[in-house]
């Protein structure tokens, strides 16, 4: 144990970089995610739905534009090998800084016209308030990218996260003076506020008066293959509320945005974790497949051993975790909530392929795929919601992620020469494992019939366990299987 902790801790080598950096972000981002957790618990009770399928409306129509400039500044930074060089920082503030700017102005221009879109005047001073954010997240100073880049995550951690909690908690403060939908429009622009102003703090930068043209045009030259991603990526992620704003009341679409948020906060914080710290590790061995590949299965691995049982748990127990957290009204969005959980799983495991991708410099593999599941979502999206309701969202979702999935892991074999017998074993373990916990819910139900929400929550606690116990004895300590699963 101490042997493995100095190896993992207190070496200078990639790997130990790497976790130190990992325990960083990871306690910050967990810390993160447990106050916005709580901070929805407590505005579900304080603010009426319609302020929740307000704010999810304002939040798609700031996509819309946002995602049409994307520029993808601080991906080229770390990417690019020349990212630490003082031309190439002051060209990457200059991308970021003038793209939110050229944003800002174009939502500001909108804002009257979303609000005739959807029938509900109050969005354009909600929109123009709210969007504001984007100018000072455009503004961060760049040297905390370029930590980032050095595998020197706490700074980053401290800025991203911390600024986040302060958000937080400006949120829950001014809930309980404004109680209404301008709470979380101020608390949303607190958050970017912070994340700026502590940027500076600990990555002290003076942007430069001018930019080098041709460090602009190596950085623009990563975001060739971006461009277009964002508004694509934009359209999966966002077509259910765009369509279920025009079909549904706000309260209801406050119930379905809170039940998938429910989902998405604790896979926004996996995805984030995986993604800050794997980028820069792919990036370092770029040139080796064969590592890259290990790093890619391991990962995935894990994702799927951690994830089923998850999933389980949901699928038996998702009503009485949204009647417990919410209240009694949000249980009518569990099967959304379901859905949006299988949803999440799997993009969580196409995120490692996009890291890969990105890592290689090969960000237009990635935009093809998400072209494809762009143009399902939009081909299913309006029918889906017509036929099914609420849920119809997230089942549009859940084939259009299908497809890109297997679309991308045909790419990654093509680019890195990957296994797919090796990466389709780390599924059909995982789903094998997770029957155990099946097993322990219908056992459940069929002896002690309907629980209470409390009781049922503690009964899909008990089946992960048994499935994470099973994982644990038929994987790590079975030393063979994991070499054959992790093709280590």
């Amino acid at each position: 144990m101490k042997q493995m902790y100095r190896e993992l801790f207190s070496r200078d080598t990639l790997k130990s970089r790497v976790f130190r950096g990992g325990a960083w972000l990871g306690a910050a981002s967990f810390s993160e995610q447990v106050f916005r957790f709580v901070r929805n618990m407590i505005l579900t009770r304080v603010l009426a739905p319609e302020a929740f399928g307000t704010m999810a409306i304002i939040l798609s129509s700031a996509s819309i534009i946002q995602s049409l400039t994307e520029v993808g500044a601080k991906e080229a930074l770390i990417q690019n090998p020349k990212g630490d060089q003082d031309d190439h920082i002051g060209a990457a503030w200059w991308l970021a800084f003038g793209r939110s700017v050229s944003v800002y102005l174009m939502l500001f221009v909108a804002a009257p016209f979303m609000a005739r879109f959807y029938g509900n005047p109050q969005l354009t001073a909600l929109l123009r308030v709210a969007t504001l954010g984007l100018v000072f997240e455009g503004a961060i100073s760049t040297k905390a990218y370029v930590a980032m880049k050095q595998i020197k995550f706490s700074r980053w951690a401290v800025i991203n996260h911390g600024g986040a909690i302060l958000g937080v908690v400006t949120t829950l403060v001014l809930s309980f003076y404004l109680r209404n939908i301008w709470a979380l429009v101020l608390g949303s622009c607190a958050e970017s506020v912070a994340k700026s102003i502590l940027s500076y703090i600990f990555c002290p930068y003076l942007p430069p008066l001018g930019w080098h043209p041709g460090a602009i045009r190596d950085l623009l030259h990563f975001s060739k293959g971006v461009f277009g991603l964002p508004f694509l990526n934009l359209i999966f992620v966002r077509a259910d509320i765009f369509v279920l704003a025009k079909l549904y009341s706000p309260a209801e679409l406050g119930l379905y945005a809170m039940a998938i948020y429910l989902v998405q906060t604790p896979v926004s914080f996996i995805i984030n974790l995986l993604g800050q710290t794997l980028m820069p590790t792919l990036s370092h061995v770029q040139d080796d497949r064969r590592r890259m590949n290990r790093i890619l299965l391991q990962v995935t691995a894990a994702i799927f051993l951690l994830g089923m049982p998850a999933l389980v748990f949901l699928f038996f127990s998702g009503h009485s975790v949204l009647t417990l957290v919410y209240g009694k009204r949000y249980g009518a969005a569990s099967a959304a909530l379901i859905v949006a959980a299988f949803v999440a799983l799997l993009n969580v495991a196409n995120a490692q392929i996009t890291t890969v991708f990105y890592a290689k410099g090969l960000p237009q593999l990635h935009r093809r795929a998400v072209a494809v599941m762009a143009i399902l979502m939009s081909l299913l999206i309006y029918p889906f919601a017509k036929q099914f309701g609420l849920v119809g969202g997230q089942l549009a979702c859940l084939i259009a992620v299908v497809v890109g999935y297997l679309f991308q892991i045909e790419r990654v074999r093509k680019v890195t020469g990957l296994d797919l017998l090796q990466y389709r074993k780390n599924f059909l373990i995982a789903g094998a494992i997770s029957l155990s916990g099946i097993a322990v819910c219908l056992l459940a139900r069929y002896f002690g019939g309907s629980a209470p929400p409390i009781a049922n929550i503690f009964q899909g606690i008990v089946a992960c366990l048994v499935a994470y116990g099973l994982a644990y004895a038929v994987i790590i300590r079975g030393r063979r299987y994991t070499d054959s699963i992790l093709g280590s």
